[in-house]
């Protein structure tokens, strides 16, 4: 749609782009989209045609260009395909063939949903591509497996184009470090949280920030540690739990307790709670009391929060003579 109203502009954004990419050692792999109902009639192939033509006119020579991606999730989502699936993955193949012929150079690739689906395009395309959302590492290693032994049977290469989504069960470290032990390449979907997928996918805001510190550690290949002797997290080791724990419930009986003293408090129980991983992140308690720093003084929402940390930190508590507030044992990762 964007390059039937302006193609112009189109071909110099893609082209800024892959230059951009490309003096940062970034490849890119175009995806190409088409407009409603274009797949679904025969008569308006051409016109996809046309618009591949337009685009390889724009990039086909850069050196930024990594591959093609002629359709996305064509076979999306029925398993086996379903008679409109058919129609999109056969003008898939057909968009393969054209970018295939107008730039021989640039590998193509289709994005299959499903690793099943491989074989429906193994034989067209250059290199292998699906995409894994599956909710257990299970599931993940044993699609993993099926598109590999497809890959050696027609000896062609294999990627997977789409891993990571926290609301399917497949989180980004978990799909990251599968693909990692299985020898497979990988992009995630998708690197930018964003106004369209940004509440189920992406690793950056466009401020820099992050949604989770465990993705970015994973990209670069380091993991949670999961084996049964794992060193545990002891945050009363030293006796801050407890002391927070007294002071807090001290300040919410004092009747003259300060709006000061409670967000001092409010923050060092919630650096404990984060810094020993004892809450969940999905609204971080440093970013509540940030908030109320920054608002005007409202005590009731300051008692709220300092009764939910002091209620989480007390289990916490240990007692002075607790051997773990020792030393862990030397066989502890």
């Amino acid at each position: 749609q964007a390059w039937a109203q302006d193609k112009a502009t189109l071909k110099k954004n893609l082209q800024h782009l892959v230059r951009a990419a490309n003096q940062r050692g970034i490849g890119v792999m175009p995806t190409l989209m088409y407009a409603p109902g274009q797949a679904a009639d025969k008569s308006r192939w051409p016109e996809t045609r046309a618009f591949a033509a337009d685009l390889i006119s724009a990039v086909g020579k850069e050196p930024g260009l990594a591959f093609w991606d002629a359709s996305n999730e064509p076979d999306c989502c029925a398993l086996p395909p379903s008679p409109a699936n058919r129609q999109r993955m056969e003008h898939a193949l057909y968009m393969v063939k054209a970018l295939q012929e107008l730039d021989p150079v640039t590998p193509v690739t289709i994005g299959a949903t499903f690793a099943d689906n491989l074989r429906e395009y193994g034989d067209t395309e250059d290199v292998l591509s699906f995409h894994n959302y599956l909710p257990t590492r299970g599931a993940i290693a044993a699609d993993i497996a099926k598109a590999k032994a497809y890959a050696a049977k027609v000896n062609k290469p294999l990627i997977n184009t789409e891993i990571g989504c926290i609301a399917r069960a497949n989180p980004y470290d978990v799909a990251l470090e599968e693909h990692m032990k299985a020898g497979v390449g990988w992009y995630i979907w998708e690197l930018m949280i964003t106004h369209s997928w940004g509440t189920v996918h992406g690793v950056f805001h466009q401020d820099g920030t992050i949604r989770d510190p465990t993705i970015v550690a994973a990209l670069l290949g380091m993991f949670r540690d999961r084996h049964e002797d794992v060193m545990p997290s002891v945050p009363d080791r030293e006796g801050f739990v407890t002391r927070a724990v007294a002071n807090n419930k001290k300040w919410l009986a004092d009747a003259g307790a300060t709006w000061e003293r409670g967000l001092d408090l409010a923050e060092i129980s919630a650096n404990l709670l984060e810094a020993g991983q004892l809450i969940a992140m999905y609204d971080p308690p440093t970013r509540t009391v940030d908030l109320l720093r920054k608002g005007a003084p409202n005590m009731p929402a300051l008692r709220g929060a300092i009764e939910k940390y002091t209620a989480i930190l007390e289990p916490f508590q240990l007692p002075s003579n607790d051997p773990t507030r020792g030393r862990p044992p030397a066989n502890s990762h």
